[in-house]
């Protein structure tokens, strides 16, 4: 401490020395001081330091005035309060001082106090705002002199913007003090008091706001003079982009001014009303809803006034051309009339149509019917700017198409002739007419524009462009030469021409290949190597394109072969350029070499050893990997083998590398080369493979394990001689592999084919019996090292089910070994003496072998499944109804009907034998064969399950719907009507049976009969006014269903059902009821279940429907869940964060009434002596809520409400809300920063 107060003095002295450089240096001196975080002052030398910097702002010298200046914002952070109270009045009184130099000097040094200043929540921060702002409406409101006025407007925006919520007290003074000076004589100081006033709206109280809107509204009404009136237009605008959720209530009163304003000739004027339109439809989204016809009226009308400029035909076009060129080669000037101010009006038309474009996704059609065509007309404008922000409005309503179109499954939906998809597609050609001389023009920014335009189309409707390629040709070539394009030019031609080539076919561009290949070959050898990467990106289309191999093709693509070849070579032989050219050009040369290999045999002993030297390179032998794939599974079947010897060994090195999509990548190129050139791989080299390939069968990673087992089955087949030892060192793995609970999907797949291929091909001590023994004898003979700890099975329960296929496997490929194995396994069943496991396993394979085969020969196994029906064990019950439903599929003639006649015989096992029922017909419906197996049957299973609909038990109920539902996908036509019939059902066991049934005919993949449940799928949801609570449930669950596999089948009946959606949210007293339990009164609540089903509709509809929402309408109801339930909060909280990504302006309005459930939530005590399960339960309800609360405080401006910023300081204040808010906003931070690195990747 001493020697720091020895050095400040020091320093301090030198401070006050005639020479101008002891005193810079000292001042520099002590600002590295300041900075470190480790000095702390005494109070002699805090008040020293302050003293001295003070006396420094009126330095001679004006360098050493910057540096004092600068060293205030340290020093603010590292003294007392008093200290910096100190500074700051100093600062405000030289203000207004006569010296203009000292006046600037500590406006600059306010402005530094003000941005280092602590948060809002520190008492510092409170102190020193009221002492400022005391100082500075007085200077506002008094002082004559202009330059002062405008410096504390300044300082008093930065006050309000970041510590708005602070001043209230001040906020009445600060109001008085900013309006009269909105009609100042000076316009800069008027725009200096809107910017004030933009701030001191996000934070002030609601009376006050009122009372700003009206004074603006009277003036509006007085309209003194014009330029006042533009000043009072500019201040709304103003007051909605920066506090839109709040002025919605005066929109009423605020747009007829507007609109009358906006007709004034006045083109300031009007372009100030212009932008106000603009903010009110991002701003105010629900209040301006009705208004949206007259803005979009007013916009197509002022976005062609251009009152001093005569567009004619498009004979005069050219000549436009000319004279706007000469006109930029005359004046460096940016507009040709300065006193022509019409493009400013058309540039906020422009504006305020994309802010409705962006906003007003429900009128979509409409915008392409009315909107675009006026558009599209306006690309001819002649101003740059203007024509930028007309491309950019465009873009955005080719932006909104794209969700449509993703969205909709349903391919019916696209085709509608009112759809955007369909509309856009008429308006194409003349899209292409309006662009196509555009791109030919001098104006890059104008060219850049066309491009960008064309891709987004491109993107949303791919082909678009097919018949139009010759129009746009010309333009593309234009801007790749090298007079008429800046280097960002050619790069956006080249990606447009990427672009343009992948969303179309290769046939197209045939007639134009001559014209295309010599200015994407020039920039291939571009110096500028972002233009090059994009050239050889260009070059690799352009290879499929005129030779695409999947298809037939007549071009004459020789003469283009050995120029697209040289270039590409040059750039794969340089080693000392740009990493990304490097990859370019191997994944180029790789597909040149893939589609056009034949016509290059000679040269592939100059590419290869390239290919070979890339492979060994750790930077680009990823790169290299994927090309060899490429090239390996080329049709051509190019010669490879020359490399074969030396890459072989080195791909199968990269197998031990700790680099995953290097593995991935290796192992698909080997399987590739295996199965193209598996009489080219030595013995040595396969050996090389097999060394690598057992720790690569793991379930940590399922993929590797999946194309690992691949690459077996591929080496089966070709050097079954060289698998000798995969019995000792990749069959143990393979067996640890299936008892592994999460083998499923692919992996599985292909472990199977690996079975089978190893049973077929009669490999040295992988027999079939000896396979069967290493599958069957974990279960068989358990042992600890392959039973799982705790459990009362042999392996896991997914095991089984694994295991159980690759037996099935087994048997089926050796049907004379097979027989035997089936008589063992129903005596295991049958045995008294086999254990649970072994039961378990045999009737699962049973089940898998009895679905591929005939197994009706086996006279007792009907009884022997049956009996299994009667076991102690669930799982052995389940395995035995799973199996008797896979054995039915065999012979359905034999089985179906004794299943059918069991289930109305044995009431007892009802359930068991229900789900053999749905496991026929699941299996039954895979394809249309099987489907037709099962159609003469479908009568007699429909009658029987309609007889159990009404069974009193949940569970039987939801199977019997199962049933028919996937019975009604086999024939839609004449079951969907019968389903329908039953919702007049007196029986509200029936009706929830069968509005649960229509649940499981809708699947996320498109389906025949999606038409016709688009027809009735209404009938069915009119259950959701069911008297039953439990029907309206289903209904619920089953409209989730739909709006979450296949929104488009509900989307058009949303209006309706919302109602009904909506009324469901709410408590109702009437189903809650208090039971005793012992000394005890415990409430249930029967309504709980229906309203968590409601709010999950809720939140699916967020994903999905979105559009289709009035989310004011749907944050009411949000806003009763955040003070239901423990479940439901949970639910809406989630929503919460959805609402605050997804439609944040909306929300925002809202935020003052979601803060106050929340906070309850956050600041509630669970009662004293509550069991451990309320505390964890009000924990993680705390937990959710912060993280609402989080992503509410990602809106912008959402932080400057005044009830939000107070529930942040009270966060603050409490050590345990602190610290879990602090650690849900760092998680939150990792989140998106990981999510961002997925999106580089």
């Amino acid at each position: 401490m001493a020697s720091v107060s020895y050095h400040i003095a020091n320093l301090l002295e030198k401070m006050t020395s005639s020479d101008k450089d002891f005193r810079f240096m000292a001042t520099n001196d002590l600002m590295s001081e300041l900075q470190k975080d480790s000095i702390k002052l005494d109070d002699d030398s805090e008040r020293k330091v302050v003293r001295m910097l003070l006396k420094l702002l009126e330095d001679k010298n004006g360098e050493v005035q910057n540096l004092a200046v600068k060293c205030l914002g340290p020093l603010v952070s590292k003294v007392k309060e008093f200290q910096v109270e100190t500074i700051v009045d100093t600062l405000c009184s030289n203000m207004v001082s006569e010296k203009e130099q000292l006046r600037d000097i500590s406006s600059i040094g306010l402005k530094t106090v003000i941005g280092e200043l602590p948060s809002a929540s520190h008492p510092l921060a409170a102190s020193v705002c009221k002492r400022i702002t005391g100082r500075i409406t007085g200077a506002i409101a008094k002082v004559d002199d202009v330059s002062v006025q405008l410096e504390a407007l300044d300082i008093l925006g930065d006050l309000l913007s970041r510590f708005g919520g602070l001043l209230i007290t001040f906020h009445p003074t600060i109001q008085q003090a900013l309006t009269p000076q909105l009609s100042s004589p000076r316009l800069a100081v008027r725009k200096r008091s809107i910017i004030a006033l933009g701030h001191l709206v996000m934070s002030c109280s609601t009376q006050m706001f009122n009372t700003l809107i009206d004074f603006l509204l009277e003036e509006l009404t007085t309209n003194a003079n014009i330029s006042t009136t533009r000043t009072y237009v500019q201040c709304i605008g103003a007051i909605t982009r920066q506090a839109g959720h709040r002025i919605g209530e005066h929109i009423e009163a605020i747009m007829p001014k507007i609109v009358h304003f906006c007709k004034v000739e006045d083109d300031e004027l009007r372009e100030y009303c212009l932008q106000a339109f603009e903010s009110f439809v991002r701003r105010c989204p629900k209040e301006i809803t009705p208004h949206i016809p007259t803005i979009t009226k007013l916009c197509l009308k002022y976005l062609c006034y251009d009152p001093n400029y005569n567009y004619d035909d498009d004979d005069e076009e050219s000549s436009m051309d000319v004279e706007v060129s000469e006109e930029e080669g005359e004046t460096d000037d940016e507009y040709s009339d300065d006193d022509d101010m019409s493009w400013k009006v058309r540039r906020a038309s422009a504006k305020c149509l994309e802010a409705i474009v962006a906003t007003r996704h429900e009128i979509l059609p409409d915008l392409y019917r009315n909107v675009s065509p006026a558009i599209i007309a306006r690309f001819k404008e002649r101003e740059e700017n203007v024509k930028a922000d007309l491309f950019h409005a465009y873009i955005t309503l080719l932006k909104q198409t794209r969700p449509t179109t993703a969205s909709s499954t349903d391919p019916d939906a696209m085709e509608q002739g009112d759809s955007p998809v369909a509309l856009l597609q008429t308006q194409v050609p003349g899209i292409v007419r309006a662009l196509h001389k555009q791109m030919k023009e001098k104006s890059i920014k104008t060219r850049q524009g066309c491009l960008a335009l064309l891709t987004e189309l491109v993107t949303v409707l791919p082909g678009a462009l097919a018949d139009h390629i010759p129009a746009l040709i010309p333009g593309i070539i234009f801007s790749l030469g090298d007079k008429n394009s800046s280097s960002n030019m050619k790069i956006d031609t080249l990606a447009f021409i990427h672009c343009l080539m992948s969303a179309h076919a290769p046939e197209v561009f045939h007639p134009h290949i001559d014209v295309i290949v010599p200015p994407v070959v020039h920039a291939v050898g571009d110096p500028f190597y972002k233009i090059t990467s994009e050239a050889l990106l260009v070059t690799q289309q352009l290879v499929k394109v005129i030779r695409p191999l999947e298809s037939e093709n007549a071009f004459d693509f020789a003469p283009y072969v050995s120029v697209l070849y040289h270039t590409t070579l040059s750039r794969l032989q340089a080693a000392d350029i740009d990493q990304e050219v490097k990859e370019r050009a191997i994944s180029c040369m790789g597909q040149i070499l893939c589609n056009l290999g034949d016509c290059l045999p000679s040269e592939l002993s100059v590419c290869l050893p390239i290919f070979l030297e890339r492979l060994k390179n750790e930077i680009t032998r990823l790169t290299t990997v994927k090309a060899l794939t490429k090239m390996a599974g080329s049709s051509l079947k190019i010669d490879l083998r020359p490399m074969l010897g030396e890459a072989v060994p080195i791909l199968a090195s990269f197998l031990r590398k700790n680099h995953r999509a290097l593995k991935l990548s290796t192992l698909t190129c080997l399987d590739v080369l295996v199965q193209n050139y598996g009489s080219a791989l030595s013995p040595d080299m396969v050996e090389n493979i097999m060394c690598e390939l057992p720790p690569l069968v793991n379930e940590s990673d399922l993929h590797i394990s999946q194309l690992t087992l691949s690459l077996l089955t591929s080496l089966c087949e070709t050097h079954s001689s060289s698998m000798a030892n995969i019995s000792a060192e990749i069959l143990p793995e393979i067996m640890v592999l299936v008892r592994s609970p999460l083998l499923q999907g692919g992996a599985l797949m292909a472990l199977l084919a690996l079975i089978e291929r190893l049973v077929v091909t009669g490999i040295a001590k992988v027999s079939f019996r000896e396979l069967l023994q290493m599958l069957m004898a974990p279960v068989y003979v358990p042992s600890s090292r392959t039973q799982p700890h705790n459990s009362l099975f042999a392996v896991h329960k997914q095991a089984f089910h694994s295991i159980a296929k690759c037996v099935a496997k087994l048997v089926i490929s050796c049907p004379q070994e097979g027989s035997a194995v089936i008589n063992q396994f129903v005596n295991d069943v049958k045995s008294a003496k086999s254990t649970d496991s072994v039961r378990l396993l045999a009737l699962l394979a049973l089940g898998e072998i009895g679905k591929h085969e005939d197994l009706s020969a086996q006279s007792e196994l009907k009884d022997v499944l049956l009996s299994a029906f009667c076991s102690h064990n669930e799982e052995v019950k389940s395995a035995a109804s799973y199996a008797l439903g896979l054995v039915s599929c065999g012979n359905l003639l034999h089985y179906l009907p004794f299943v059918l006649a069991e289930i109305e015989k044995d009431p007892k096992h009802q359930y068991l034998l229900l789900h053999s029922l749905k496991e026929i017909i699941s299996s039954e419906s895979a394809s249309q064969d099987d489907i037709n197996h099962l159609k003469p049957f479908v009568d007699s299973i429909w009658n029987k399950l309609f007889e159990h609909c009404e069974c009193t038990e949940e569970g039987t109920r939801n199977v019997v719907a199962e049933c028919l539902g996937k019975l009604t996908l086999i024939d839609p036509d004449n079951l969907l009507p019968k389903l329908k019939q039953f919702l007049s059902s007196p029986s509200w066991l029936a009706r929830s049976t069968v509005v649960t049934a229509m649940k499981f005919t809708i699947s996320d993949q498109p389906q025949p009969m999606d038409a016709l449940l688009r027809s009735c799928i209404g009938d069915f949801l009119q259950t959701l006014e069911d008297e039953d609570l439990n029907v309206r449930r289903v209904a619920l669950v089953a409209f989730n269903s739909a709006a979450h596999n296949k929104p488009s089948l509900i989307r058009d009946l949303l209006d309706s059902v919302l109602v009904q959606l909506y009324n469901e949210t709410k408590v109702r007293p009437e189903l809650i009821r208090e039971v005793e339990m012992g000394p005890f009164k415990h409430t249930v609540d029967d309504g709980l279940d229906i309203r968590k089903a409601a709010f999950e509709c809720m939140y699916t509809l967020l994903d999905t429907c979105l559009d289709r929402l009035d989310l004011f309408e749907f944050l009411n109801h949000v806003e009763d869940g955040l003070k239901d339930h423990y479940d439901i909060k949970m639910l809406t909280y989630l929503m919460l964060v959805r609402l605050a990504t997804l439609c944040p302006s909306a929300t925002l309005q809202r935020v003052e009434r979601l803060v106050e459930p929340l906070k309850n939530t956050c600041l509630a005590k669970v009662k004293a002596n509550s069991v451990k399960q309320e505390y964890e339960k009000q924990d993680e309800l705390k937990r959710s809520a912060l993280r609402a609360i989080a992503a509410l405080l990602v809106i912008p401006d959402a932080d400057k409400n005044p009830l939000m910023s107070d529930f942040l300081s009270q966060i603050r204040s409490n050590p345990e809300l602190s610290t879990m808010f602090d650690s849900i906003q760092k998680d939150a931070v990792a989140v998106a920063s990981e999510s961002s690195l997925m999106d580089l990747s």
